[in-house]
């Protein structure tokens, strides 16, 4: 296993969340963490701690946000890309603007993050990507534009897994179903203290990151109720 050992995590959706647990998770293991979200005000800085802009949807604030954590921190040794958004969409909904937002923050965020930090994380010779995908990425339920998103969220992660594979990068989609946070708050499948908690999630995270190159995990399915498909 390794361990925190002035490790830097770059957090997006740090602020709230499951973002926000698994930035306190990790800083209480004395790791560095670098926080990425739309109001860095929302996540005080310290010693360990660097609050970043971050605009998914902006062309050049990965590559903003990368070079702030390196001029800070001097490395970047895993990634969690948190961040994500659900509008539903369903295929016979007119129109495609909430489509094209969700590709954008839940996709195209994601993978200009991990461009950006590439040379970083294969500096590190360990570095790990966690990609907060959901059991969305394996199964179709009421919104499938949010589904749609999650799938490519799946093939990114494979994608870094075989490109990154030779300089120590190791990556997993994290795919949990309901988590009491913000974004299930309407949601009346399952009461909410039968949910996955965001600080269930972010144990999970940390286990990830700390798992040695020759025990990598390419996808977890956290469940919170019986799904027989999966």
């Amino acid at each position: 296993m390794l361990t925190a050992d002035g490790r830097v995590v770059m957090i997006s959706g740090a602020s709230r969340g499951v973002g926000r647990a698994v930035t306190d998770r990790l800083l209480a293991s004395g790791f560095k963490v670098s926080g990425g979200m739309r109001d860095p005000s929302k996540l005080p800085g310290s010693d360990d701690v660097l609050s970043c802009r971050f605009e998914a949807e902006e062309t050049g604030s990965a590559e903003a946000w990368v070079a702030q954590t390196v001029e800070r921190f001097g490395r970047i040794d895993a990634i969690v890309n948190a961040a994500g958004i659900n509008p539903k969409v369903k295929v016979l909904d007119q129109g495609e603007d909430e489509l094209d937002q969700m590709w954008r923050v839940n996709v195209k965020g994601p993978l200009r993050v991990i461009r950006a930090a590439y040379p970083h994380l294969a500096q590190s010779g360990n570095g790990r990507v966690v990609n907060m995908g959901s059991l969305s990425s394996k199964r179709v339920a009421s919104n499938v534009g949010y589904a749609m998103s999650k799938f490519a969220v799946l093939a990114l992660t494979h994608g870094i897994r075989r490109e990154g594979r030779d300089v120590g990068i190791r990556a997993t989609v994290l795919c949990p179903g309901y988590v009491a946070t913000d974004m299930t708050v309407g949601e009346t499948e399952i009461p909410r203290h039968e949910m996955s908690q965001p600080e269930d999630i972010a144990v999970l995270v940390e286990t990830l990151i700390n798992l040695p190159n020759n025990a990598a995990i390419s996808e977890m399915l956290v469940h919170c109720q019986y799904e027989a498909m999966l």
